[in-house]
């Protein structure tokens, strides 16, 4: 896998990045030609989220995310006195100011090469999460085989592959961290909680607090999971009576995520009326919330009773709509467009602070095997899941990233779309059996959309302005090439490949992008 910097290097190193880059796409089947994502450019590019929420008084920690040739020198204009700056590391850390209020915060970043900079609105208040959550978690690639090491290489791969220069930021542990009541397993088996009825992690994770604080230390975050019920999915320890104690040992580990899985509880629950099914959340979206951390609440219970209607209400900063992904067998279509099409219609109940989540970015290597998805279907995938507003979650093993699965997962403009900080979910324009169109609108004015090919053969696909909502000339932008295809007026129409998607971004003539 090319290093940071390497995927930034000059063009002097370009014919040995090529050579470089068939060999590691020997195996995907993909070839150089396929990948449609530019590299960064040398000077600085700062990136990530133009909105970040914090309640008062909560501790605060915050990569600036910056490609471009190191080292780079960052600074930052109007930021909160109770707030530090790393000028070497981009890293923000201190506690939020105690009254809520917004912060206009100019970040800049400049090396030998060249400048930038990038407005970001630090807000103070109740609500956090006012963007989709980015970042890694282990289940699919790991499941009872997670360990301290993996999630610390993970955390350090999301560092020197570049992802954290993109935003990506959490790094979270699933399922099997705790300790198993039935296991043979001498890792896993013994107490679940010790005298004082504290939760206890199995043999695996010897020292949480050492491990959140590694993690804390490249200025990235940390999620863990637990159940409402006695029993997490694979059979650990849950936290059914235990929730406040949990919830304040999560906290006081230092972790910035917990993911609420409903498994277990089904057995506990009196019904499945909305009553019966909110019960567990509001508990524990009240105790998170009462916390003296910010810790986001992922709730995971498959979208039942739609929980998307309820979700925010209760806590929740995250929702699953759908059954698990992985476990979505493909027919006519991989699995990923089946959930993508059932979470695209739930557009009305998603925004800043509360999410769908059609659950993580499947692509690259997961569970020791490639993809079977092809390079155009990958780039359809994280496409749908960026105008969705979805959550960005990587569940493939960062052990073994290669360079196509890097350049789907780190386009800026791409990203720039799912973390849009208007927070529109996208909308369905167009679907049919061969065609489907989503269209996100977004802070600045403008619109992406994406026109997505559900045949098995080449196609061409229009829209005209009266479809798309837009009126007048319109400068039109290629989103993952990075490249501006000439002003249009009345219609646009592109030719897009089998299974694939072209996404562009529609700006009024005369606006100032």
């Amino acid at each position: 896998m090319m290093l940071q910097n390497s995927r930034h290097a000059a063009l002097a190193f370009a014919a040995l990045l090529m050579v470089f880059e068939w060999a590691q796409c020997a195996a995907f089947g993909q070839r150089p030609s396929d990948f449609r994502t530019p590299p960064a450019p040398a000077t600085p590019h700062l990136n990530g989220p133009k909105v970040y929420g914090v309640r008062p008084s909560h501790p605060f920690l915050y990569r600036i995310p910056c490609t471009g040739n190191r080292p780079i020198r960052f600074s930052a204009k109007n930021l909160p006195s109770s707030l530090k700056l790393d000028r070497h590391t981009g890293i923000i850390s201190g506690k939020a100011p105690e009254n809520p209020s917004e912060y206009l915060v100019t970040l800049r970043a400049s090396n030998a090469l060249g400048k930038d900079s990038r407005p970001i609105k630090i807000v103070v208040g109740d609500t956090i999460g006012l963007t989709p959550q980015m970042g890694w978690n282990d289940w699919y690639s790991y499941t009872r085989h997670i360990t301290d090491g993996v999630v610390r290489g993970a955390a350090a791969k999301m560092v020197s592959s570049g992802m954290a220069d993109y935003g990506y930021q959490y790094v979270d542990i699933d399922d099997c961290w705790a300790r198993q009541p039935t296991s043979d397993d001498p890792d896993l088996k013994g107490p679940t909680r010790d005298a004082q009825g504290n939760i206890l992690p199995n043999a695996r994770f010897p020292d949480m607090r050492a491990l959140t604080a590694y993690i804390h230390s490249l200025g990235l975050k940390t999620g863990i999971y637990s159940s409402p019920g006695p029993l997490t999915c694979a059979g650990f320890e849950g936290s059914y009576q235990h929730e406040d104690a949990d919830a304040h040992q999560f906290a006081e580990w230092g972790f910035d995520l917990l993911k609420y899985d409903w498994c277990s509880y089904g057995r506990l629950a009196k019904g499945k009326t909305i009553a019966d099914l909110e019960a567990p959340y509001i508990k524990m979206g009240g105790i998170l919330k009462g916390l003296d951390r910010d810790v986001v609440l992922n709730m995971c219970q498959y979208g039942m009773g739609d929980v998307w209607k309820w979700g925010r209400q209760v806590g929740g900063n995250s929702w699953r709509t759908t059954g698990d992904l992985g476990a979505v067998r493909g027919d006519r279509l991989p699995g990923f467009y089946q959930v993508g099409f059932a979470n695209a219609v739930l557009s009305d109940d998603a925004g800043p602070g509360g999410w769908n989540d059609p659950d993580y970015i499947l692509i690259g290597t997961v569970g020791d095997r490639p993809t079977s998805l092809t390079h155009e279907e990958q780039y359809s995938y994280m496409s749908m899941w960026s105008l969705m507003a979805a959550p960005l979650l990587f569940s493939g093993e960062m052990s073994k990233l290669d360079e196509f699965t890097l350049n789907v997962l780190c386009n800026s403009e791409v990203i720039d779309i799912d973390q849009d900080s208007l927070g529109k979910q996208g909308v369905i324009v167009r679907k049919t059996e061969d065609e489907f169109i989503l269209e996100k609108r977004l802070d600045d004015g403008s619109v992406a959309v994406g026109y997505f090919n559900l045949t098995t053969a080449p196609r061409s696909i229009s829209a005209d302005w009266k479809e798309l909502g837009l009126t007048g000339t319109q400068r039109v932008r290629d989103v993952w090439r990075q490249r501006d295809l000439g002003s249009f007026s009345e219609n646009f129409s592109t030719q897009v490949p089998n299974h694939g998607v072209i996404l562009v971004r529609f700006i009024a003539a005369g606006a100032d992008h």
